[in-house]
């Protein structure tokens, strides 16, 4: 789950004083909502873009954004890659970004690592099922709780780590004992009210639109919703 930090409401009380006939009287105080320290000072860019996080070479169907798959709503998506093995699948960082929260856990038996960024202008993405990390990262969930199996609740990384548009995050992905060679990616907007992942859009119109097209032209991963999506269109 994404960790709550950043999130708190924040109430702005806004007093505006009139001068009406020798008299001063104070409107009333305006909620203007909550706000998110990581936004309030940098806009994002219009549109946004960003770059795709793998090789788009290698993935033989997409995973979509926003469909039932298993019996419940995934807003994340994300990419197969049947024909390579675990290892021969990076995954790199889509824009310029920080590392707030992460988890290890266990699944099949294997160690698995789900990473949460967000940009300064608030916009939030996710990777899960990362099977190897880059010697930077490595660094970074040694200090994580233990791995538990299926337990991949998050942990605020503090002091929050950087990471460059194209930076090495992940040298292989997926369930290597299966052979199963996926990763899950979710991007989500700025938060403003119910759970953080409740904003999450189509990836897809973010991506420079040659990738944006090759990504419909691929397969389905999904057996059952197909390209069936809330988000893309």
């Amino acid at each position: 789950m994404f960790s709550k930090k950043g999130f708190t409401l924040i109430p702005v009380i806004v007093i505006t004083v009139i001068l009406v006939g020798g008299f001063f009287v104070f409107a009333a105080p305006k909620y203007q909502g909550p706000a998110s320290p990581n936004s309030s000072s940098t806009s994002c860019p219009n549109p946004l873009v960003i770059q795709t996080p793998v090789d788009l070479e290698k993935a033989t169907s997409i995973l979509y954004p926003g469909q039932v798959r298993g019996g419940d709503f995934k807003r994340h998506g994300g990419f197969r890659f049947d024909d390579s093995k675990n290892d021969e699948i990076e995954v790199r960082a889509p824009i310029d970004s920080s590392l707030v929260a992460a988890s290890r856990y266990i699944e099949q038996g294997e160690v698995q690592y789900l990473f949460d960024f967000e940009t300064s202008c608030g916009i939030k993405y996710r990777f899960d099922h990362l099977l190897k990390l880059s010697q930077k990262f490595k660094e970074a969930v040694d200090k994580l709780p233990q791995a538990k199996e299926n337990d991949s609740r998050t942990t605020n990384i503090n002091p929050q780590i950087t990471v460059q548009t194209d930076e090495i995050i992940a040298t292989a992905v997926g369930v290597q004992k299966d052979q199963n060679v996926f990763v899950d990616f979710g991007v989500y907007k700025e938060t403003i009210f119910g759970p953080p992942n409740a904003n999450a859009v189509c990836w897809f119109d973010l991506l420079p639109a040659d990738d944006t097209q090759k990504i419909k032209g691929l397969p389905a991963s999904d057996s059952q919703s197909g390209k069936t999506s809330e988000y893309c269109k």
